[in-house]
């Protein structure tokens, strides 16, 4: 009997850029199957609604058929572990981000022993890139498209209404 290892990319994915995309194909290729646990995230204000932060992680990685995208409320340690996973994804794009994710990563082990945290480093291209500063520049004007995918552009710029071309 084969195993399916199960890997959970937790996020706000506020929204999805292809940094994220990038660490979860590559998140694909190391795990039978991986799921998008999109944060309902009571705690931020969201541009986007969670139906649309999951529609769009669902547009931007359609060709990716062993990735489910699921949303979740409270420990994602408690829905990693719910859904059976092994691991849990975690990318890091900095020196900061490995120290908070280092103590995260630590906490999350206390709690679930069992759900290992594995970190990726996303394809230099996209080590800048955060959610938070595509939001920003997005909304002051300027172009993110290098960013994003094209579906994600698309709805970036219907939800500041301006036109996709702009």
């Amino acid at each position: 009997m084969s195993l399916s290892r199960l890997a959970v990319y937790p996020g706000t994915f506020d929204p999805i850029t292809l940094g994220h995309e990038d660490l979860l194909r590559r998140t694909a290729r190391l795990f039978d199957r991986v799921i998008v646990a999109v944060a309902m995230a009571h705690h931020k204000k969201t541009l986007f609604s969670l139906d649309e932060r999951m529609d769009m992680a669902r547009a931007a990685l359609a060709d990716c058929p062993q990735v489910q995208v699921l949303p979740f409320d409270g420990l994602v340690t408690t829905f990693a572990a719910g859904q059976g996973a092994v691991a849990m994804v975690r990318g890091l794009r900095s020196g900061t981000d490995f120290d908070y994710e280092f103590q995260l990563a630590g906490m999350n082990h206390a709690l679930m022993p069992q759900v290992e945290t594995v970190f990726l480093t996303p394809d230099a291209r996209y080590q800048s890139i955060s959610s938070t500063l595509v939001r920003e520049i997005a909304t002051l004007g300027g172009d993110v498209a290098q960013f994003v995918s094209p579906v994600v552009h698309g709805r970036l710029m219907a939800k500041l209404g301006r036109s996709a071309t702009a």
